[in-house]
């Protein structure tokens, strides 16, 4: 064995131990929003923080950077030198990144979530002010040290979206936002369609969740489904949990929020097994995570051949839905109307929600606006882009968890999602003309498997934007995405 050979072998180990320690971390938090007791807030920031301190050592040994050195030249697979330039990334940037600053920001962000939690349920934004400006100082400070005299938000971006940038992103969005308002403009002048009416029993709404998520292609024999404050996934490889919420009287909640955080689950459990406890064995991006879970939620899930499927079955199991028939259910799903809450967006207004909180938290992390003065910008730019007025910060500025675990430049990467989705379905449509016969039978088998095959499988082993590219032939735009858009909701409010 050469030096260069032995080198890269022992790098290789090395990580696949880390990515192991990274798993528990990543459990250890699962378990946070799912089945900690509220006693333990204080001493699981503690175990965070350990494990934190763990991880940050591991990464910044400086066995690392002699491997990658000794490894210069050496001939190896592609998966290898993929393997090594994520590396040789993550170790760039968590040099930059002092240990005390990085076990800090998972002590206070483990602890700012349950404050974040209790003060939602209050309806009490100054009682969570102190945490906030406590996580957002933190993240300043971590994002001038990754910019190293560049733009802070950026480098908070590329911990999700490797590669973007604001300026790039600015620009997205400004050929976006015209064409969604407009259109929203018109829809809401329309009648509203009716809605589902009764009580959903919540039991029986967990069970069609569990079946919807099996009809997605989820194994249940890798994963397990429970109930979050807010609805996530979690984990990689064998291990892929995913949580929802439940309201009595509205099970789309739930439902939909399931099929959301399967698409991320199958992405985790779709990666080549190869690539399992290495830099190649998660997703490559937010972006492209969030493309699998918006395109299995919504151009797969509210599309009209699959409503129609779910329409029968939702019948059977909850009886009447309040609705008269499959075209009813369709329009329910598909609604446009005037509401708070992101996750329960139409796809016409949720870029528009996505655009409002991605321009907020560049402001706080420029220190163009003051954690305290968050609530009231929020709600200023919220009338101003919705055109009614924020009753109470639970639907709010405090609806979403991302800011009180410091996911200062998460938001965008769900409109980036969107528009990789909105590249993606049409590609796959093209690839699989008879997909709403398919879709109608409850059947999505052909697309989960085409996504499979041209994402999914790869892990990380490309750049993010590559997949995108790779998958579709094409680089990707807006364009596809707002195709769509304006074609679904045009036709179903007749403009």
């Amino acid at each position: 064995m050469t030096d260069r050979t032995q080198a890269l072998s022992d790098l290789l180990a090395f990580q696949h131990e880390t990515e192991a320690l990274a798993s528990i971390a990543g459990r250890l938090e699962w378990d946070q929003e799912t089945m900690m007791p509220a006693g333990a807030a204080v001493q699981r920031g503690e175990e965070s923080a350990a494990i934190s301190g763990v991880l940050h050592a591991r990464r910044t040994d400086p066995r690392i950077g002699d491997w990658l050195a000794a490894c210069e030249g050496a001939r190896m697979s592609q998966a290898d030198a993929a393997k090594l330039r994520l590396i040789r990334r993550n170790y760039d940037r968590t040099l930059k990144v002092p240990a005390r600053l990085a076990i800090e920001l998972a002590r206070v962000t483990s602890v700012s979530q349950g404050k974040w939690a209790a003060a939602r349920a209050a309806d009490d934004f100054a009682a969570f002010v102190p945490a906030l400006q406590e996580v957002v100082k933190l993240r300043q400070e971590e994002g001038e040290a990754l910019a190293d005299g560049g733009d802070i938000y950026d480098a908070l971006l590329d911990d999700y979206e490797p590669d973007m940038t604001a300026a790039r992103l600015d620009e997205m969005f400004g050929e976006m936002r015209p064409r969604l308002r407009a259109l929203r403009e018109k829809v809401l002048e329309k009648p509203l369609p009716q809605g589902l009416s009764g009580t959903f029993d919540t039991v029986k709404q967990m069970e069609f969740a569990a079946t919807l998520a099996t009809t997605f292609g989820y194994d249940m024999t890798r994963g397990r489904l429970d109930l979050s404050v807010h609805p996530f996934s979690s984990g990689s490889g064998s291990d892929v949990r995913i949580t929802t919420r439940v309201s009595a009287d509205d099970p789309f909640n739930c439902l939909y929020s399931t099929i959301h955080e399967v698409g991320h689950a199958c992405y985790e459990q779709g990666i080549d097994p190869a690539y399992a406890l290495s830099p190649l064995g998660q997703g490559v991006s937010m972006g492209v995570h969030e493309s699998q879970s918006r395109i299995y939620e919504n151009q797969l899930g509210r599309s009209r051949a699959f409503t129609g499927w779910m329409f029968a079955q939702m019948g059977g199991a909850f009886g009447n839905l309040g609705v008269p028939d499959a075209e009813g259910f369709y329009a329910a799903v598909n609604r446009v109307r005037n509401d708070f809450i992101r996750t329960e967006s139409d796809e016409l207004q949720y870029n528009l929600h996505i655009m409002l909180r991605y321009d907020l938290e560049r402001a706080l992390i420029s220190d163009d606006l003051r954690p305290a003065d968050l609530d009231a910008a929020w709600n200023d730019r919220f009338e101003k882009d919705f055109g009614y007025r924020v009753p109470k910060p639970s639907v709010g500025c405090l609806q979403d968890v991302h800011w009180s675990v410091g996911l200062f430049g998460y938001f965008p990467t769900y409109t980036l999602g969107n528009v990789y989705a909105g590249c993606l379905d049409a590609a796959m449509r093209k690839a699989i003309p008879d997909l709403s016969d398919q879709l109608a039978k409850g059947d999505t088998s052909a697309a989960t498997d085409w996504l499979r095959r041209n994402v999914q499988q790869h892990g990380s082993l490309y750049r993010p934007a590559q997949v995108i590219e790779n998958a579709c032939g094409t680089a990707p735009t807006a364009a596809p995405l707002l195709d769509y858009i304006e074609t679904k909701f045009s036709d179903l409010y007749d403009l």
